[in-house]
């Protein structure tokens, strides 16, 4: 079994969501865990984060996989889009989309910003505000490089 489908399997079944997986130089795991859309808890804990670390730490062991250091966190409120699901579950809210081509309609130009439709089967949508006014970007997951969310942060104070 793959790392990634192990770590998958084993964050799934604690209850989160694996949001993705790095393995970056020196032996360096990261490991962004979330909480799946049906369930009623809002934001990762460092305590999700110690219970996750501490799972991976065992079953990386235990699977004799080779590794330095483990890292486990949210993937903070710039979220990466990288499944279908995930831009199904962000419809509604504002992304940026970085593409690995220009696509046709578009010279040029591989990043765009704007708010997700909702995917139709494969088809993915980005409205975004062209030369010449809104314009709907149509795009499947295999045009796309990197795509994430864009923070959305409220400083107004609270009233206590």
């Amino acid at each position: 079994m793959r790392l990634l489908e192990l770590i998958e399997k084993t964050v799934a079944g604690m209850g989160y969501e694996l949001v993705d997986l790095e393995q970056a130089a020196r032996g360096l795991l990261r490991v962004y865990i979330d909480f799946p859309p049906e369930s009623d808890k809002e934001s990762i804990t460092v305590e999700d984060c110690e219970a996750v670390s501490h799972q991976l730490s065992h079953l990386l062991t235990v699977e004799n996989i080779n590794y330095e250091r483990l890292e486990v966190s949210s993937p903070g409120l710039d979220r990466p889009l990288k499944k279908l699901s995930d831009y199904a579950r962000f419809a509604g809210q504002e992304a940026v989309v970085k593409l690995r081509m220009p696509m046709p309609g578009t010279p040029n130009r591989k990043s765009f910003q704007g708010v997700l439709h909702e995917p139709e089967g494969e088809n993915l949508k980005l409205e975004f505000e062209g030369k010449e006014g809104p314009a709907m970007l149509e795009f499947t997951l295999a045009d796309v490089d990197k795509a994430r969310l864009v923070p959305k942060v409220d400083f107004r104070s609270r009233k206590a």
